[in-house]
This record gives structure tokens, sequence and C-alpha cells, in this order.
């Protein structure tokens, strides 16, 4: 996953920046389309005006007005007239201006006039330079306005940008309270359909998630170290019987007698026997935390079980070990019952395994007469293999904890050989990375304990 790095820009400068320049071109644009508009409405009405001039000038030629008067009719106090005849005389009438727009017209007097001013030239003029001073003014009257407007905006837009992204100081600080050991704390976003609602709900749940994790992280911790001192601690037994076992063959073993030292030698092997399984048992569970590589193929699961009775009914020749149906049923028959060609992908090493142990454990809690059941059983999705036996059973309250690791429920599960508590461990390890379970239920009426191995069938 590539790092980027995070813009740490001030989200409040950034934000009232970009409002405020928006803002701005906003005003100047307004500013240019008004002044325009004037400036356009101006040159029309100008235009009107002289226009309207001339129309009079027209209307007093053709009712007989002399040349003076039509001047001094057309002229105002803004416009001016000049009426040239066709003889050359000049007549004029209104203010003289510095910059003007003129308009001219040549006056008829009608198709049966005879005035002087048939033919004659009338031009009207206007001074522009009040249309100029408005246009000024306006300017500067926009300019300044908006000038004013853009700051009062700028003030607004600080305020509103500052109350709108306070909710971010409340995640800064509960981000800094946590980094200071304060745990627990969560920003609880009324609305989670904004941004940053969102925002705030994706801390909250990293937060239970960092949490969640530091907690399964101390967990496995104390774990670990509390597996490491019941490991010494079961170790430190058969060593200790090695080591003494050693020590007095080695200072005595000339003078004992032959029967003494046979037990001493006896003890010896048991004892080193017994380190030796529990190394093993500890190196099988260290290769579990690491992630077991398993070698998988078409399995009989049936045939699986029914090697395992087989070699039970060869060590335990004395006990009842039975290969049937379903035995949550309780309906236990006599003798065998070949299970039905139930087909699972899986490690047959591991599996076989799995079942070793479970009959183990069994032949224990229910001794070397005890009676052993075991059951294979499928459906579309699962296969599952029961093994029930006729010992004392496992309280419900440990059904769970007898698959922790060095756990043993020999006070109630029989004394018969105890193993060294990682059996159970190591199978449902084997189970579940297989895709399965191992788990320890009611068993049927009239029997002591149930175990299920239950594994995913082939697609």
């Amino acid at each position: 996953m590539r790092n980027h790095r995070l813009a740490a820009a001030s989200v409040r400068t950034r934000v009232a920046l970009g409002v405020i320049a928006g803002l701005a071109v906003v005003l100047a644009l307004l500013c240019v389309a008004v002044n325009a508009i004037f400036v356009a409405q101006s040159e029309r009405n100008l235009d009107a005006l002289l226009a309207g001039r001339l129309q009079l000038g027209r209307q007093l030629a053709r009712t007989g007005v002399g040349p003076q008067q039509i001047v001094n009719r057309v002229s105002t106090t803004s416009v001016s007239a000049q009426l040239v005849l066709a003889n050359g005389s000049v007549f004029t009438a209104g203010p003289a201006g510095g910059e003007v727009r003129s308009a001219s017209a040549t006056l008829n007097t009608g198709p049966n006039g005879q005035g002087r001013v048939d033919g004659s030239r009338l031009t009207v003029s206007v001074d522009i330079g009040l249309v100029r001073g408005a246009q000024q003014r306006l300017g500067r009257v926009l300019v300044l306005g908006s000038l004013v407007a853009l700051a009062v905006s700028a003030a607004l837009v600080v305020l509103v940008v500052r109350i709108a992204l306070r909710p971010l100081d409340d995640v800064a600080g509960l981000a800094r309270s946590i980094t200071s050991g304060q745990r627990g704390g969560r920003l609880r976003p009324e609305r989670t359909d904004t941004e940053i609602g969102q925002t705030a709900q994706a801390l909250d749940e990293m937060l239970d998630e960092l949490e969640g994790a530091e907690a399964r992280a101390r967990q496995a911790e104390e774990s670990s170290r509390r597996f490491l001192a019941d490991a010494a601690h079961e170790l430190r037994t058969p060593v200790a019987g090695i080591q003494a076992a050693a020590e007095t063959l080695l200072h005595d073993g000339s003078t004992m007698e032959p029967a003494q030292r046979e037990q001493l030698e006896v003890l010896l092997i048991r004892e080193a026997r017994r380190a030796g399984t529990l190394i093993s048992d500890l190196l099988t569970t260290a290769r579990l935390d690491a992630g077991l590589r398993l070698e998988s193929t078409p399995t009989s699961l049936g045939g699986l079980a029914a090697a395992e009775a087989e070699r039970a009914r060869l060590l335990f020749p004395q006990a009842s070990v039975t290969l049937h149906g379903d035995v949550k049923t309780g309906d236990i028959p006599p003798g065998d019952m070949q299970p039905g060609d139930v087909v699972v992908g899986c490690d047959p090493d591991r599996i076989g395994g799995v079942l070793r142990n479970l009959l183990d454990n069994a032949l224990r809690a229910a001794g070397p007469a005890g009676r052993i059941s075991i059951a294979v059983t499928a459906d579309s999705s699962w296969a599952h293999v029961d093994v029930v036996d006729s010992g004392p059973g496992v309280p419900p309250a440990e059904r769970e904890r007898i698959f922790d690791r060095l756990v043993r429920l020999d006070g109630s599960r029989g004394d018969f050989a105890g193993g060294s508590g990682l059996g159970l461990a190591i199978a449902r390890g084997y189970a579940r990375a297989h895709g399965g379970d191992l788990v320890c239920l009611e068993p049927p009426p009239g029997w002591g304990a149930l175990f299920r191995l239950s594994l995913p069938r082939n697609g």
C-alpha cells in the first residue's frame, strides 16, 4: 500500500479564501455587467432624445413656423439646435457644450409649403458630459459597494466556516485524548449521512477496532505467557523424574538390586517418553499457530473411523468399540455397523490424528473396559464423526474450556493414563485448519461425553 503525504493546510483558511475569491469574481462580473447595461441604456436614451427633437423640428416646419422659432422650441437646457437654411443663413439656440452627440435631418414644409425652412438642415446636439459623469459616479459606487460587500461577506464567511468546522475540533480533541491514553471516548455523531458525520462514525469504528485489537493482543500475550508457564511446569515433572532416576543410577547403580535398578530404568524411560510427547505436542501447537500446511486428498471418513476403531480394539481388547449410525438417537446397537462411504477433501494423517486423539481420550475416560461408540453421518454440506464414551462426562461449564491448551479434567474424566493437556487443542486446530470444527456436545442418555468432528463436504 502506497503512502501519500496528507495536505495539512488549514481547512478554515482554504474554505474561507475559496469562498471569498469566488464572491470577489461574482461581484466583479456584476459590476461590469451593471456598468455595461447603464452605458447601453444611456446611449439609447440619448438617441431617443435626439430623435424626438428632430421629429419636433419636422412637425414645426410643416406648420409653417419660422426658423428662429423652430430652433428655440427644439432646444432645451441640455439640447442645442442649429438650423441652416438653403441660402446659407444659420439660426442657433440652446447651450453650448463641450463633448456632444449630434443628429441632423432635412426639414420640408410639405407638398404645398413655400416656407423659408423648406430644404433646410436641422442639427440637434446634446452634451454627453453629464452622462459620462454619471457613468463614472456609477463605477465608483459599484467598486466601493463591492469592496464593502466583500469585506462584510468575508467576515460572515469566516464566522460561518468556523462554526461549520467546529466538529473537526472535537475529532482532533478525541484523537489527542486517545493518544494521551484516555481510552473509551467516542464522537457518536447525531447524523451519519453528512461528511462530518461519516468521518466521525468511521473514526468511532476505527477506535472500536483498535481497542478490540489491543484487547485481543493483550489477551493473546497473557495467554502465551500463561502457556509458557504451564508448559515449563509440565516439563519440570518428567525432567525432574529423569534427573532423579539418572542420578540414582549413576551414584547407587552398582550397589542396587537388579529389581530396583530395572524399576529406575523403566521410570527413566517412561519420564523421557512423557517429556518427548509433551515437546512434540508443543511443537505441533507452534506449527498450528504459524499456519499448517495440509496435504488434502479425497478421503473416506468412514474408512478412517473404521481404521482407528480397529486400532483401539487392538490396544484395549477389553473395551467395547462400536461403529454405527447416529449416536444422538440413543439407539446403540451391539456390534458394528459399516458406516456410509462419506468422502471429504482432507489431510488423512491429520484427521486420523484427530480421531485417534478422541478415541484415546474416550478410552481414558471410560477405562480399559469401557464402551466407545463412533458414528459417521453427513448431509449435503457437512460430514460429522461423533465419538461418545461411557465415562463420567464433561460438565457443561467445562465443554469449551477443555479445548484450551494444557487443560486436563482428570478429576471428572477418570485417572487412567492422563495426557499432556494439548491433545484436544491440537485436534481442534487440525479441524479448523480444514474449515471445520471440533466441539463437545450434550451426550445421549446413559452416556458420558460426546465429541463431534465436523468437516465440509467436497464440492
